[in-house]
């Protein structure tokens, strides 16, 4: 008999979507990055919820107050890739019965910190007892259906970019989880990147307004889960000729002997998007980014042919599905 483990999570959300009726006039499709439901009048509450669990996604070094921020992050990245702005979050808390009240106290400033830093508010939740800390978090927004930036839409020749640049979580990873080092300053900032996550919502938004994204997704998967992710609702492949790789990355695989473009691809927990755009909206999503200082960033282009594959000096190479699963590491 087949395990978790051996499915993995996407492989259980496909056993669950066998057994669930999808609701009539659903705006966002399953295997999107949230949920949505149509009020009738052009308008869509969206809604995302997304867990973090204490002995398994919490890193060494991290606090209640940024544990707690980072799962509004978690949630609000997800409506921001649909170029939703959140406006509420409820937390559901399973908390060990000898946990401090001085914890619970950093638990709920950190919640506070993250919804107001992206101008939501906590307006509720729940609590119970448990074994291990958990953190399960909604997030709600109203928007235009209209403007969502679904997974799918993309089309062949459209550029595919990102809001910013991959690998320094990753090189956390391989900090906090296998021992490796880096000079102080830059293991810092890498470390700050899992410690202080940011979600690119105004980002989502002002693509959306300018109707510049044809399709989106955040990348909190890792780069390469999330080009499969995109590929499997749009159809379509991706030829990449520039990895995003960020200059910390780059510095942290030298000093390691790494290579820093498996940092980018198979990291996880950036919260970039990674959309794509017709070439005629090339310069207003462009336009739309600077105006929220953001500087759009090309990595490729879709294509019809199914395959996803890096480019470089000539030569294609297909790069392998590995990213983030909750069952498998």
């Amino acid at each position: 008999m087949s395990s978790a483990g051996d499915v993995g999570e996407r492989g259980i959300i496909e056993i669950m979507l066998r057994h669930i009726t999808p609701m009539p006039g659903m705006p966002i499709p399953f295997w999107d990055d949230v949920m949505a439901i149509s009020l009738g009048d052009g308008r869509a509450v969206v809604l995302n919820t997304d867990m973090l669990v204490w002995s398994t996604d919490v890193p060494r070094g991290m606090t209640y107050r940024q544990a707690a921020r980072k799962a509004v992050v978690m949630n609000f990245s997800d409506l921001g890739a649909k170029g939703v702005r959140p406006t509420a979050f409820l937390s559901n808390l399973a908390l060990p019965r000898d946990i401090t009240v001085e914890a619970v106290e950093e638990l709920a400033r950190g919640f506070e910190e993250g919804a107001r830093e992206y101008g939501g508010y906590v307006i509720g939740g729940d609590t119970n007892e448990a074994a291990d800390i958990i953190i399960s978090g909604v997030a709600i927004g109203v928007a235009d259906e209209g403007a969502l930036i679904k997974r799918e839409g993309g089309k062949v020749g459209d550029v595919l970019a990102t809001t910013g640049y991959f690998g320094d979580t990753a090189a956390a990873f391989k900090m906090l989880l296998e021992g490796y080092e880096a000079p102080k300053e830059l293991g810092e900032s890498i470390l700050g990147s899992v410690y202080a996550p940011r979600a690119r919502v105004e980002e989502g938004v002002a693509l959306a307004e300018a109707g510049a994204a044809t399709s989106s997704i955040d990348s909190s998967d890792g780069l390469a889960r999330s080009l499969y992710d995109l590929s499997r609702s749009s159809g379509l492949g991706f030829r990449i000729t520039q990895l995003p790789i960020s200059q910390n990355a780059r510095r942290f695989a030298e000093h390691n002997d790494l290579d820093p473009g498996a940092l980018a691809l198979y990291g996880g927990e950036e919260y970039e998007l990674v959309f794509t755009v017709s070439p005629e909206k090339l310069g207003e999503a462009r336009d739309a980014l600077r105006k929220v200082g953001c500087t759009l960033i090309e990595i490729g282009e879709a294509t019809e042919e199914k395959e996803i594959i890096h480019v470089e000096d000539g030569v294609s190479r297909p790069i392998e599905k590995g990213g983030w699963d909750h069952f498998k590491g």
